[in-house]
């Protein structure tokens, strides 16, 4: 557990000492939540729903900031691979599996972070939370998001060299996801050509997770979501150690 320990501990003040990472990250998930939210928020209303579409999409926009920071923690091995840290680690008498646990818990925690980050913003422009219960439940499943794409983005990142190829690549996947995820639209709107779609795409049981921890509703029940996101990060996660394991020095 020491080498998980490390290497988690690494990510994280790679992250924290980084401010512009920290706040070009923020950039866009606060266009989304301010020019969407308050552009469309008294001319959209939601079906069913008491509250505005800013309120609505916030936990979308939290799920999305969590979502890019958490994929985008793979190039990180990519750029271990360059510099030769990888290649020294993986010498080392510790195992694959731990230097990746590490890797996922790390990018999981710094996607987190960012998360919270826009949390605490949204509550200065209307957020109103259900309560602390909320906000954990909001945060558990800010987790999973982080580890299930932060995973992913290892598995990814574990096949590849070129570090420009993964940037294009997790752009070409991960906007889909995002945008099929009913983080800026209700699912129960949806033609029914495209909901099977979005019912497929694991970031829209986050998003319904956050959505409920911060709102008290979403339009899936809680535990189905939680069902789900444990069971796609723990896939990931046994997905991406297999291909960490792969590895070429």
């Amino acid at each position: 557990m020491d080498i998980v320990y490390t290497i988690w501990l690494r990510n994280v003040k790679r992250y924290l000492r980084s401010k512009s990472r920290i706040a070009g990250s923020l950039g866009m998930p606060l266009f989304f939540m301010l020019v969407l939210g308050f552009g469309l928020n008294s001319i959209v209303r939601i079906p069913g729903m008491e509250e505005g579409y800013l309120e609505f999409i916030i936990p979308g926009i939290v799920a999305m900031s969590v979502l890019f920071t958490s994929v985008f923690s793979g190039i990180q091995i990519i750029w271990d691979k360059q510099f030769g840290f990888l290649k020294e680690t993986l010498v080392a008498p510790v195992s694959r599996l731990e230097i990746m646990i590490g890797q996922t818990l790390g990018g999981a925690t710094t996607a987190v972070i960012q998360g919270l980050i826009l949390m605490v913003f949204a509550l200065f422009i209307g957020l109103k939370p259900a309560g602390i219960a909320g906000f954990l439940v909001a945060i558990g499943f800010m987790a999973l998001i982080g580890v299930t794409f932060t995973a992913f983005g290892i598995a990814i990142a574990s096949r590849m060299e070129d570090m420009h190829g993964f940037q294009l690549i997790m752009n070409f996947v991960i906007f889909p996801i995002f945008g099929l995820s009913g983080a800026l639209f209700p699912i129960a709107s949806l033609p029914d050509w495209i909901r099977p779609l979005t019912l497929a795409d694991p970031l829209t049981y986050g998003v319904e997770g956050i959505r409920y921890g911060l709102s008290g509703t979403a339009q899936i029940h809680p535990l189905a979501s939680l069902a789900v996101m444990a069971g796609c990060a723990v896939l990931m996660t046994v997905i991406g150690a297999y291909l960490f394991r792969k590895i070429r020095m």
